[in-house]
């Protein structure tokens, strides 16, 4: 091991270093401490006037809300009234649309209804009138046959005889020929 010799420890280098090294330590400890300080006063100052800046922006943010909102209402109005107006545009091209589609519709149903009356015309089928009529007339017929049934089923009454016309020679009345019943269809 090697011993250092107390001339050697003792140089004036090494006095001036440690002299130059407790110096800049003092400097540095003492900038530390006032940077230090520096930013507790920062800090109490910003809690200080922190509330009336905070304040402050809110009031700013307030009315910056109210400018924002009469804006998108102006704007939302416009939107609106372009809106209404372009809804009345395509509603009246809308029924324009259902008018002429209307129109079709029909003249294509009658064109539809002619050649269904002219192919079954072709075929003999009846159309719905005369199938009407003629049910109309069995309904006449079927009441007149009934009435007849009803009087010839009844007995006919016999006028009692005269005397005179016996003794004239007159004939006597002829008897009612007896109806043919048919069974209902």
């Amino acid at each position: 091991m090697v011993k250092k010799t107390p001339s050697a420890a003792n140089s004036p280098f090494e006095a001036a270093a440690g002299l130059f090294d407790s110096a800049l330590a003092g400097h540095v400890k003492e900038s530390a401490q006032q940077i230090w300080l520096a930013g507790l006063g920062a800090f109490s100052k910003a809690q200080e006037e922190g509330g009336r800046v905070f304040e402050a922006l809110v009031q700013e943010g307030v009315t910056l809300q109210r400018k924002t909102q009469t804006v998108a209402e102006d704007k939302l109005g416009a939107v609106s009234a372009r809106v209404n107006a372009r809804m009345a545009e395509v509603g009246q091209k809308v029924e324009e649309v259902s008018t002429k589609a209307t129109g079709q519709w029909d003249r294509l149903e009658t064109i539809f209804e002619q050649r269904v009356a002219k192919a079954l015309a072709q075929l003999g089928v009846p159309r719905a009138s005369e199938v009407q009529a003629l049910t109309e007339q069995v309904e006449r017929l079927r009441a007149q046959v009934a009435a007849l049934k009803a009087t010839a089923s009844r007995p006919a009454r016999k006028k009692p005889a005269t005397r005179g016309a016996a003794v004239r020679g007159a004939k006597a009345p002829a008897a009612v020929a007896p109806t043919r019943r048919t069974p209902k269809p």
